[in-house]
């Protein structure tokens, strides 16, 4: 309950649709479609320093050039792999973002830590978001779907007990879709 409240205040001044998600997929969710125009969270510094924040990273990472350089090519790399597939280029480019940084253990006061280190400070949250997309990889990699709606672009990890989930949001896209098919199903029915 403490972690939920945590990630609802970190979000409140987060303007996407949708956060909270894993890492990787909320890296994805810098980008969506909002009423008129597309939205890119990541179109500036200022943007980085609310994605970091919301993520739970702005202690762990600078909102800087190089930060927002090295993120947006991450989410470009995860898009690819979500959206077309594992691709010989898109895997090298995806490896080298590992390839910047390790997973170090220790034995702490409380038992095992892990401690992510990166080859540059600026890669940390992209090697994180890279990290955590192999391991929802690994996990179960049907359960990361992007939202059935066609407008939407936000990507989700279906955590129901069926796996059957569709939308991003039902109260959103969800509610959408029934009412086109209810608007449908009236204009037939006239």
């Amino acid at each position: 309950m403490q972690e939920e409240d945590e990630v609802r205040q970190r979000a409140a001044v987060d303007p996407r649709p949708l956060v909270g998600e894993p890492l990787c997929l909320d890296l994805l969710n810098t980008r969506w479609r909002g009423d008129r125009a597309p939205n890119d969270l990541l179109d500036s510094v200022e943007g980085l320093a609310v994605w970091l924040r919301s993520a739970g990273l702005d202690d762990r990472a600078v909102a800087d050039r190089a930060t927002l350089d090295a993120t947006v090519s991450t989410r470009e790399i995860l898009l690819a792999l979500v959206s077309q597939g594992p691709s010989p280029e898109t895997v090298d480019e995806f490896n080298r973002v590992l390839e910047r940084g390790a997973l170090h253990l220790r034995l702490g006061p409380g038992g095992s830590e892990e401690h992510p280190r990166t080859d540059d400070p600026a890669w940390l949250p992209s090697w994180l978001a890279a990290a955590d997309f192999l391991r929802l990889m690994t996990e179960a990699p049907g359960r990361i779907k992007v939202c059935a709606h066609p407008g939407c672009v936000l990507h989700f990890y279906d955590t129901t007990k069926s796996g059957t989930r569709r939308w991003c949001s039902m109260a959103v896209c969800g509610n959408r879709a029934k009412a086109a098919r209810h608007y449908e199903r009236a204009k037939s029915a006239r």
